[in-house]
């Protein structure tokens, strides 16, 4: 079933979904980019896909979404009981994920799977527990790239299916290599599975700096409704509680001059209360905010009604500034989006921040859980001084060439290759 390494290898890449502009489905584009351009072949199993279909097999019950499995999962956490009913669920529908991913290793002769959260985040537990049994079954070479654990949301240490989560979310397999992303995240991994992992953070092509705007997004600001002497703040993200969206608002209010917040990502997974919530703290401190997910998607386009779709990257060239007051981060793809567009940014300092980027030596505004006057003195220096802006911005990019760049990526794919397969696959 295995190639040589020196030749094509088929890769299998499996998750919940792959659409969109969330972590996962970025860095698996990502990691893609970079195995292709390795001579190597990839292709997707998922609930919900933006990928090419001639390499995709999409099992809508695998997106955590889908209403039956969404269901389920709001009766597997809140509550310590599960009753036999449920758990004859779980067993029907893993031997028909299994099923799908059998079909799908012979559909596309995959030589080594690449499941993205599937055995980390127990979001679709039938899904995790069949491809457990899957691998161990095969002991297909697989490496399992870990945004998420359950131990890091606190929503989900209360739930009725700790023996799943336990056998499968992650499993001990020799099979299988894991990788995580960031140092803390490898650290519990060792401590609660007893197993290693290698850590390879989320990554940006700063080999290719970006270039300039072009003609389509040359309107986004008028698009947005951001008039010519305002302030462009992004806040580039997801709109959930971890994200701390307060804070960007009471930052842009304190400034003291005429500006719009632009959140870019849409709510959802989480519910809509917090958008809510973000939407009324925003008109009590008189801070001009628009959500504009229905403009953004991971690839230009057109809505129903025949307005322009922007990619995420149009926005970062127009923006003055970018706002990243996160409580908790796996890592920090909106962090690397803003120096890789050489953007001025402001950082809480997040847990992961603080362990794995900020040791690096990058030069932003950063605050600790709390907006103070240095915070605003310091941004409105930034936003005044052209010259102290770009000479930080340059800094940075050059800091994240060294550290965060597909380079970085495609070594660490050598170590993994080879573990799997053996130097040119002797």
């Amino acid at each position: 079933m295995v190639k040589l390494l020196g030749r094509s290898i088929n890769i299998g890449f499996i998750s919940f979904r792959f659409q969109g502009t969330d972590g996962v489905s970025l860095e698996t584009s990502k990691w893609a980019d970079v195995l292709e351009k390795m001579g190597h072949k990839c292709f997707y199993f998922s609930g919900l896909s933006d990928r090419p279909s001639d390499r995709s097999m999409v099992v809508k019950e695998a997106h955590f979404l889908e209403p039956e499995t969404r269901e389920y999962y709001h009766k597997f956490f809140g509550s310590t009981k599960r009753t036999r009913e449920e758990t004859q669920w779980i067993h029907k529908r893993r031997e028909f994920f299994k099923e799908h991913l059998y079909a799908f290793i012979k559909k596309f002769d995959i030589d080594l799977v690449i499941p993205q959260n599937v055995l980390s985040f127990p979001q679709n537990i039938p899904l995790s527990m069949a491809l457990d049994e899957m691998i161990a079954e095969t002991c297909i070479p697989t490496i399992a790239h870990h945004h998420d654990f359950t131990w890091e949301r606190k929503p989900l240490l209360v739930n009725s299916i700790w023996d799943y989560i336990n056998m499968a979310v992650p499993p001990h397999l020799p099979s299988i290599q894991h990788v995580v992303i960031n140092s803390s995240a490898g650290h519990q991994l060792a401590r609660r599975v007893g197993v290693s992992s290698i850590n390879v953070p989320n990554v940006m092509d700063f080999e290719n700096p970006p270039t300039n705007n072009d003609e389509y997004s040359a309107d986004l600001r008028d698009a947005l409704g951001i008039e010519p002497d305002e302030l462009f703040i992004l806040q580039p993200t997801r709109v959930v509680q971890r994200k701390g969206i307060e804070h960007a608002i009471e930052l842009v209010s304190r400034l003291k001059r005429k500006a719009r917040l632009v959140i870019s990502h849409a709510s959802g997974d989480d519910g809509y209360g917090y958008e809510a919530r973000v939407a009324d703290f925003a008109e009590r401190m008189g801070v001009r905010t628009i959500f504009s997910s229905k403009r953004f998607g991971e690839t230009r386009g057109t809505t129903e009604d025949g307005k322009k779709i922007y990619s995420l990257s149009d926005a970062y060239p127009h923006a003055d500034l970018v706002t990243y007051p996160s409580l908790v981060e796996g890592f920090g793809n909106a962090f690397l989006e803003a120096i890789y567009y050489k953007k001025p940014i402001v950082v809480n300092n997040y847990t992961i921040y603080a362990t794995d980027i900020r040791p690096k030596g990058f030069k932003v505004i950063e605050f600790d859980d709390y907006i103070t006057k240095d915070t605003v003195k310091e941004t409105a220096r930034i936003l005044d001084d052209a010259a102290y802006r770009e000479e930080m911005c340059e800094y940075n990019y050059n800091l994240a060439l060294r550290h965060f760049s597909y380079k970085v990526l495609r070594s660490q794919f050598r170590v993994l290759l080879a573990n799997a397969f053996g130097v040119n696959g002797e």
